[in-house]
């Protein structure tokens, strides 16, 4: 288990909560507001829930996905609704002896897809960019490899993950320093996310994709 992990186990980690801009190139494309909170199961164990909101105006389209992990950071249960006019769904997941079951629910169509789980695993969306939080908490000074579930795109991706340490970027175009955690390997080939001083999500960038998510300063 990282660092990280342990200071949020002792409790030393803040809840967080925010709002992403996220632009593709120069445009403003969505927003996306994110909340952490942990949680207690009813056996008493520790973990997470990561609750946001992505909305999307060109086409509109609303993605709200609430994703619980456990102490060990591993997806235990997934709520996704996706308010899509053309076609809205609710996306259902549950861990459960090694696998991760996804029920889709349609206006009028029910479907099911089991995702093998093996090790770390993440759950992920192409449109929702604070689950890279996620992500974050798993990476350590060397290469690590991690299992993704992108369950609205319907794949599973191996992935590699780095903790690069401090480095230079821009933020809400000002030169700032931060954490750095590159994500390689899957559809959208490098991911770099960045995180403050105290392990909070500031900014995620998809560069094949042309997208960034940037955190709005308090108010």
């Amino acid at each position: 288990m990282n660092l990280l992990l342990v200071a949020l186990l002792a409790g030393q980690a803040p809840i967080d909560e925010g709002i992403l801009v996220v632009h593709s190139d120069t445009a403003v494309v969505a927003r996306e507001t994110f909340r952490l909170a942990s949680i207690r199961s009813g056996g008493g164990g520790a973990g997470w829930t990561l609750a946001t909101s992505a909305r999307y105006e060109h086409p509109v389209l609303v993605l709200a996905p609430i994703l619980e992990v456990n102490a060990d950071s591993q997806p235990s249960a997934l709520e996704f609704d996706v308010a899509d006019p053309r076609d809205p769904q609710r996306i259902r997941g549950q861990l459960s002896r090694g696998r991760f079951t996804v029920r889709f629910l349609g206006r009028r169509t029910e479907r099911a897809r089991e995702f093998p789980v093996a090790g770390r695993t993440v759950v992920l969306d192409d449109s929702v960019f604070a689950l890279y939080l996620l992500v974050a908490w798993q990476a350590g000074p060397g290469t690590a490899d991690i299992g993704a579930i992108v369950p609205r795109a319907g794949r599973r991706e191996t992935l590699v993950i780095r903790d690069l340490g401090s480095g230079p970027t821009v933020l809400n175009r000002v030169p700032v320093r931060l954490r750095h955690v590159t994500v390689t390997g899957g559809a959208n080939q490098l991911v770099d996310i960045w995180l403050d001083e105290n392990a909070r999500l500031c900014k995620v960038e998809i560069p094949s994709r042309h997208l960034r998510a940037e955190r709005l300063p308090p108010s």
